[in-house]
């Protein structure tokens, strides 16, 4: 099993900046892929960032490109989420899941998810 906890989340001012942290355990993680997710009330849980854990490739959602940037810390099994310039409609509880080999986008591959952290953002 791999446990995945997320922590940094907030209110914060429109413009303002959050960073998130997941710390993985439990397991190797040289092959896993890790994703952020997020998901508003009423909508659909919807890919934000996804990193590679060897490599570090990264695969960025349109609506986040340029204003958030994931990164990993190997020796902590941690990984990172950067949140530059939000928007209100970055609101949203946002979640860290893991699976292993391919990066994908789509939140029902993935075996592994963390509790989630609230995001606000306000106008």
């Amino acid at each position: 099993q791999l446990q995945l906890v997320e922590s940094g989340g907030g209110l914060v001012q429109a413009g303002g900046s959050l960073r998130l942290s997941c710390a993985a355990s439990g397991r190797a993680f040289s092959n896993y892929v890790m994703g952020w997710f997020r998901q508003a009330p009423g909508k659909e849980r919807e890919f934000v960032v996804v990193i590679t854990w060897g490599a570090g490739s990264t695969y960025y959602a349109d609506s986040v490109k340029g204003r958030f940037t994931i990164s990993r810390d190997n020796a902590k099994n941690t990984v990172y989420l950067q949140m530059n310039s939000l928007k209100p409609e970055d609101t949203a509880v946002y979640y860290c899941a893991a699976r292993l080999r391919a990066i994908s986008t789509y939140h029902s591959e993935y075996d592994y998810w963390g509790q989630g952290t609230q995001v606000t953002v306000s106008s």
